[in-house]
């Protein structure tokens, strides 16, 4: 099966699904495209989505830190 025939089958459960699931559907097929293309290229998000989440604590742990090169030596210090 191809990820084509797989999407217009995917496509037709979600007409289906919309009367119980209506909030559920409307985010898969909001989301379709992506999720197909899951399929073709078999990648996600994934490690960009941990790089964004170490990002964002290291500013958190920051915060209080009078002057960048004390921000630095503390966000140097997470890593190793």
């Amino acid at each position: 099966m191809t990820v084509k025939i797989a999407q217009v089958k995917f496509k037709d459960w979600l007409n289906h699904a919309q009367i119980f699931f209506k909030e559920s559907t409307l985010t898969i097929v909001n989301h379709l495209e992506e999720i197909c293309n899951y399929f073709v290229n078999r990648t996600t998000s994934g490690v960009m989505s941990g790089i964004n989440n170490r990002i964002k604590l290291i500013m958190r742990q920051g915060y209080g830190f009078s002057n960048a090169r004390q921000f630095s030596l503390a966000r140097i210090s997470l890593f190793f």
